[in-house]
């Protein structure tokens, strides 16, 4: 080794020795300033934020506006139903007056005329006769009694005639269901 190289080998260490360490590098100051913010990212975030917010409403109202104009169609689907119940006592008189006549006539011919109108009105409002042949079924049909027959099941008498109104059970048919025997 020569002078030269060691006096550079010597300043080397020196500097490495001397050499003060970068601020920041093992601890940060106190009053560094904190990060400064864009407030055009913050704007378009808060932007966003009230989009999603307004989109999320828009929503929430379409779904109410939906579910009321269902209720409301079903409100008015139903809402004669307790008229036409009503109605069907007097549908029912009409019936028992005429199964009890003799002879026909000009007032019975006009009576018959009259239900008949009265049926047309409930039939256009939705009403529906539950058909009383048949099979018994307990979703349209209810069982007073029961007699003996061949089959089980079976409906062998009508006391009261059932309906549905748009689909619905006002209702039910008043029937005898016969039983089979052993």
């Amino acid at each position: 080794m020569t002078v030269k190289s060691k006096r550079k080998d010597a300043e080397e260490a020196a500097e490495e020795v001397e050499k003060p360490e970068p601020a920041g590098a093992e601890e940060k100051p106190a009053e560094e300033k904190p990060e400064e913010k864009d407030p055009l990212a913050e704007a378009e975030a808060k932007a966003e934020q009230y989009l999603g917010m307004a989109r999320r409403l828009q929503a929430d109202f379409d779904n109410y506006r939906k579910r009321t104009e269902r209720d409301n169609a079903e409100f008015r689907k139903y809402a004669c139903s307790s008229i036409v119940t009503d109605m069907l006592t007097v549908v029912d008189d009409l019936d028992r007056a005429l199964s009890y006549v003799k002879e026909e006539n000009d007032f019975v011919t006009g009576i018959r005329g009259v239900r008949a109108n009265l049926m047309k009105i409930l039939e256009a409002n939705g009403l529906k006769e539950i058909p009383a042949e048949g099979d018994f079924d307990p979703n349209y049909h209810e069982a007073l009694a029961a007699v003996e027959g061949e089959e089980d099941g079976k409906i062998a008498e009508v006391f009261q005639k059932g309906y549905s109104l748009n689909g619905k059970v006002i209702r039910f048919s008043k029937v005898i269901v016969t039983k089979k025997t052993s």
